[in-house]
């Protein structure tokens, strides 16, 4: 894959229009003409910037999309960089475990890590995005034409090696780290952000109060617990606190628990295990979390180059808290590895 330099976003600015006044040889305004009334114009009112797509909160201009597989087991932790993507995607891989896909365009962290391989479920994802960045620390053999036939720009470490370093202190393969400038130097025609189906806004009418939501899998299961004080769902990860690296607990304004059909892929890791492919088209049910409630919703997304849209029970756009978002794809019956 060829490279290309950044494009620099250019920032367009609201102009305020205020009314030209006459005036007098004495500096004072000059009387209006006979039979004419004098026109008085307010000047306008810059409007405000308008809403990110993935967080709903105010944004001058629209950046390319970065998205990074991120090793979410307890080798791997803390992680770098996840407290400044606007989503964060929880998979089921092999074995049961768990990996992330962090999304990042309004807020690029200066470096994000460790850095791992990607699933095919990540082909399947990707599109809603447009053609976004990718990067990631190599893919099954089997997966490597379709990574190359796929709508996004290839990063990876192999495709832009010079965007990755090693992390002192920490063990192989959790040491690889990325620096996001130099990975964003490798697609500069990344997709800038569009809209992906997510409503935001003051939350619906009912709900169920929670003050702690879990979900399982086969090796591996989260905590979300309301904080009134925070204003986010906090995050445990095996009965720990999930910490960030650059400090404080992870967690967000909203989570939404997607019930996704999970089966075994035609892909297997080099131990022998399965692949878990999340059919993330289609329609199923969720859970929202927000205001410390939980909300039953439906998902829907039509095609793969579509947007996921939630509505509640009654049919109505589900919304959410502004902010970052937490989607954890789940099965609605935990897939044994």
């Amino acid at each position: 894959m060829r490279v290309k330099r950044v494009i620099g976003i250019a920032v367009a600015g609201a102009a305020v229009l205020a009314p030209a006044v006459a005036c007098s040889s004495s500096g004072g305004a000059a009387p209006a003409a006979q039979g004419v009334d004098p026109v008085v114009t307010a000047a306008a009112t810059p409007s405000a910037p308008p809403e990110h797509p993935f967080t709903g909160q105010p944004v001058a201009s629209r950046k390319p999309v970065l998205a990074v597989k991120i090793e979410n087991t307890s080798s791997g932790k803390p992680q770098l960089g996840l407290r400044s993507a606007d989503l964060v995607f929880v998979e089921q891989v092999e074995g049961g475990l768990t990996r992330l896909m962090a999304v990042f365009s309004s807020k690029i962290p200066e470096k994000v890590g460790p850095v791992r391989s990607a699933r095919i479920s990540d082909l399947h994802l990707l599109p809603m995005f447009g053609r976004p960045a990718l990067a990631y620390s190599g893919v099954q053999s089997k997966m490597v034409p379709l990574v190359r036939e796929a709508p996004l720009y290839d990063v990876s470490d192999s495709a832009r090696p010079s965007a990755y370093f090693r992390q002192p202190g920490r063990v192989a393969p959790y040491n690889l780290f990325a620096d996001t400038r130099k990975l964003l130097g490798g697609a500069s025609r990344a997709s800038k952000a569009k809209d992906i189906g997510f409503t935001f806004g003051d939350a619906p009418a009912g709900g169920t109060v929670k003050k702690t939501f879990n979900v399982k899998y086969p090796a591996a299961r989260f905590s979300f617990t309301w904080s009134a004080d925070q204003k986010r769902w906090l995050i445990a990860q095996d009965g720990a606190k999930d910490m960030a690296a650059e400090g404080g607990q992870l967690g967000a304004p909203t989570i939404v628990v997607q019930y996704a059909k999970t089966t075994r892929s035609e892909f297997h890791d080099f131990t022998g295990s399965y692949t878990p492919l999340i059919q993330t088209t289609g329609t199923g049910k969720a859970v929202v979390l927000r205001d410390g409630r939980a909300y039953q919703a439906k998902w829907s997304r039509p095609s793969e180059k579509a947007g996921t849209k939630f509505t509640t029970a009654g049919g109505e756009p589900m919304t959410f808290s502004r902010g970052q978002v937490w989607i954890v794809l789940a099965a609605p019956k935990p897939v044994q590895p």
